[in-house]
Order: structure tokens, then sequence, then C-alpha cells
């Protein structure tokens, strides 16, 4: 299940990467802070000391590297992590939902992706 949080993430960033910069826009810049203040929102699910590895998290998808390898670096996942790493995938979808204007395009997106894998 982490794997495959952390490679939604990382899909979510890439499309979101090159989405941003076919405009000049730098992914980060215009991910983070609204990630961030979308998780302050939520402190129920969302505990503030783990608003900073999802964006650690972010950023290194965003810079085309592994999520699960740069969380290796820093030990297991805690319990604590669960929730916020599943709410850092839905917001980033709900990034792209917004952005496309289309409610089910992340959902499309994966879809896609996973019936692409299919047929290597």
């Amino acid at each position: 299940m982490l794997d495959g949080a952390c490679t939604l993430i990382f899909m979510f960033m890439k499309w979101l990467r090159m989405a941003y910069e076919s405009h000049g826009k730098d992914v980060i810049e215009y991910v983070v802070p609204s990630l961030v203040a979308s998780m302050r929102m939520m402190p129920r699910s969302v505990r503030p000391e783990t608003i900073p590895t999802m964006v650690g998290l972010v950023v290194a998808a965003g810079t085309d590297l592994s999520p699960s390898l740069w969380r290796k670096q820093y030990g297991y996942w805690t319990d604590a992590e669960m929730t916020p790493l599943e709410a850092t995938a839905f917001l980033l979808a709900e990034h792209i939902n917004r952005l496309t204007d289309d409610r089910d395009f992340a959902t499309r997106l994966i879809t896609g992706a996973l019936a692409g894998a299919d047929e290597l």
C-alpha cells in the first residue's frame, strides 16, 4: 500500500510538473503552498508535525525522485504518517482535477497508466 500511494504521488507530480513547465511555471511553487494550506485545514487527519514530511515527499516527486527511495533515507513510515500520505495523494489528485476543470481527470490519468502497463 505504501509503494502504491508513493507511486500515485509520483505520477501526479510528474503530470503536474509537465503541465506547469509547459506554461513556464515551477511545479513546486504552484503545488506546495496550496498543499500545505489544505493540510493545515485538516488538523485531525494531518497532524502539523507530519506536514514537513509530506512536503519533502512531494518535492522529491516533483524533482523526479522516487518518493519511496526518498523516504528510505529517513527510516520506516510511521503510523502517524499513513493518513497524511493518503491525504497527500488525494489533494494532488484534486489539484489536477481543478487545473483541468474535470473532476475525474486524475482518476482517468491513473487508470490509463494502469491499462498501458498491461501492454508492456
